[in-house]
């Protein structure tokens, strides 16, 4: 991890103030023109982001110089083979930071009358994901609770201990956001609706007590694991199955376990996804 700004005497280097493209993410409108004149909006699709991040590098010494400049060239152009790094902006009046992550594209060329003991290096970072992210995930845990058991219901409820049936989720994000799922033994099926979207998935996979299964969901694919970290996807109850997102704002959300006893839980965690850095 590098620092970009301050204490740059520490390092050599600090940003600029010219940053730009940290605001709301890029949109593209499909649409399909009207006989009568103007469109109808087909569709809506988030783009990826470019950030512009404006440096400034420099030594006492050609050489002091240039041993800095190859540090940081390293640790950008590394995104090359080792993929996206992470772009950390943080706030000091509040504390909160938010991250991305981005792949360098562009701005380590070298330019006309520099690079003897200063640069200025303007990058461009291409995010293929283009909303920002809260670092701290949020974290919502239910436990197996025995409360009042109706015996014509098969499948009780995973809960706090303190309300039976629906919870209330929070995204403070400005977007939808996936969760992960851990789910702890004993179990063999787990039920899950966001109540709030109309959408629920099944995954009926036995668990031994102490034992989990993940799921891990992105815009991408979705990864479903066994204990071993054996592929489970096959599980799940497709097609019917919709691997749900947490809307902004509130999600009423219900977790039903069959097979649970004391050491049943389920966690779901997720990290807020927002429009501007």
């Amino acid at each position: 991890m590098i620092d970009l700004t301050a204490p740059h005497a520490e390092h050599g280097w600090f940003t600029r103030p010219e940053v730009a493209g940290w605001g709301a993410a890029p949109v593209t409108l499909v649409t399909d023109p009207l006989a009568r004149g103007g469109v109808t909006v087909r569709h809506q699709r988030a783009e990826p982001r470019r950030l512009t991040w404006p440096l400034h590098v420099y030594g006492d010494t050609h050489l002091e110089f240039w041993q800095r400049y190859r540090t940081l060239t390293r640790h950008f152009v590394a995104t090359k083979y080792r993929g996206p790094g992470t772009l950390t902006v943080y706030r000091n009046e509040d504390g909160s930071a938010r991250s991305i992550d981005c792949l360098y594209e562009d701005g380590f060329g070298g330019e006309a009358n520099e690079n003897v003991r200063h640069a200025n290096p303007t990058l461009t970072l291409l995010c293929p994901d283009g909303y920002w992210r809260g670092t701290e995930p949020q974290i919502i845990r239910r436990e197996h609770s025995d409360g009042d058991v109706d015996y014509l219901d098969p499948y009780p409820m995973v809960t706090s201990g303190q309300v039976l049936g629906e919870s209330t989720v929070i995204n403070d994000g400005d977007v939808e956001t996936w969760p992960s799922w851990v789910i702890t033994g004993p179990a063999s099926q787990l039920v899950a609706t966001n109540v709030t979207t109309g959408q629920s998935f099944t995954l009926a996979y036995g668990l031994a007590a102490g034992k989990q299964a993940t799921i891990t969901i992105t815009p991408e694919r979705a990864l479903v694991r066994g204990p071993s970290g054996e592929n489970i996807v096959g599980n799940l109850d497709w097609p019917g199955a919709s691997l749900w997102g947490l809307l902004p704002g509130r999600n009423d959300v219900n977790f039903e376990v069959s097979g649970s006893a004391p050491g049943t839980s389920v966690d779901l965690s997720f990290h807020p996804r927002y429009e501007t850095a």
